[in-house]
């Protein structure tokens, strides 16, 4: 299973100008298929900080969306970054630009051919809103930055580019342990992770208000596929029942 990984770029987010959804959105696709997001990262409108990333996942073999900067104004520096990255020229995509002509008619040119400017090699992206298309090129997958596009373009690539690529729907288990420290709970911790490597266990202790002060509690969650993430959250309750610790 390849990992899967996500850029949303923009200054404008960087800045707080504009809230990001694409990260929570993502993740609610990949969770139909019961797929998880390996890592994201958010990155500013500059060609070589853009370029360097993309340097680094080409060199992987993650699946790797990214989320704007692939219009064609002066801030928009993904193509440009990609295709250094890749070290491939920018080509004009002939059936993109069938796309464009398509819907805008003469006003396609000599303006708006520039958003088909892609890597050479590139696979287009339908945009199920207004036709002009992203791309892909191998396992990285250009959308544009405007969620109505972008959302059902992921979808395109992962039913089109993907179609088998599914996992057991993950589902996160959690209990409160009272009275509870994690540097005293470590090597339970340590124990669980060797006995049921393919699960993820997360531990949280819940904030302590040191002006009124409370029993420390810490919050486990087990997640992995429903049965085993069940059988593992049981073994767990039990050894911290055994060691005389409360449950909720």
């Amino acid at each position: 299973m390849p990992a899967i990984g996500a850029y949303i770029i923009g200054d404008e987010i960087l800045s707080g100008r504009r809230q990001d959804k694409h990260l929570t959105a993502l993740i609610d696709i990949l969770g139909e298929r019961g797929l998880q997001l390996g890592w994201c990262q958010y990155l500013g409108d500059d060609r070589e900080q853009q370029a360097a990333a993309y340097a680094r996942s080409l060199q992987t073999d993650d699946i790797v969306f990214s989320f704007g900067g692939i219009g064609a104004t002066p801030d928009d520096q993904s193509r440009q970054a990609f295709a250094l990255a890749a070290g491939v020229p920018l080509l004009q995509h002939p059936e993109g630009i069938r796309e464009l002509e398509a819907q805008f008619g003469a006003e396609a040119w000599p303006n708006r051919v520039r958003m088909v400017e892609f890597p050479q090699g590139a696979r287009l992206i339908p945009n199920p809103v207004n036709r002009v298309p992203g791309f892909s090129w191998q396992h990285h997958h250009f959308v544009p930055g405007f969620p109505n596009m972008a959302w059902p373009m992921v979808r395109w690539v992962l039913a089109q580019v993907y179609p088998d690529l599914h996992a057991p729907r993950q589902q996160t288990r959690s209990f409160l342990c009272h009275d509870a420290r994690e540097s005293v709970l470590l090597p339970l911790m340590e124990q669980f992770v060797a006995r049921y490597p393919a699960l993820r266990l997360s531990s949280l202790p819940h904030s302590i208000d040191p002006q009124q002060p409370k029993p420390p509690v810490i919050e486990f969650g087990v997640t992995g596929p429903a049965a085993e993430a069940d059988a593992a959250c049981e073994w767990l309750k039990a050894a911290l029942r055994a060691e005389g610790y409360r449950l909720s």
